[in-house]
């Protein structure tokens, strides 16, 4: 018997999709807005390329999150990016096969 295909190519893409789903269920935004935002973005990010489904289409699905929280107030663009470098530095100094931890402030 042959396994089937996983769902998403990478785990941050699981993680990102079940974060919109969550966001969308508590309300943040309808699911309508975010169809409409995601497809704006996939439009832009495809005037450059041809998108493969992967990797491009799950980064155009995090920057179209990253939209929507800093629309709505949630997350600004520089908090975003303060995250962002946080993850790097916190992966970037993680031993192979180590969890990653994100150290905070505080």
């Amino acid at each position: 018997m042959t396994r089937p295909d996983p769902a998403f190519e990478a785990p941050w893409h699981a993680q990102v999709f079940a974060l919109t789903v969550h966001l969308n269920e508590t309300g943040l935004f309808d699911w309508s807005d975010w169809a409409s935002a995601f497809g704006a973005t996939l439009k832009q990010h495809g005037l450059a390329k041809e998108l493969n489904g992967g990797e491009d289409y799950f980064t155009a699905w995090l920057a179209t999150l990253e939209q929507v929280l800093s629309e709505r107030d949630i997350a600004s663009p520089a908090q975003t990016a303060v995250i962002k470098d946080a993850w790097e530095q916190a992966y970037l100094s993680t031993p192979h096969g180590a969890p990653v931890v994100l150290k905070t402030a505080g």
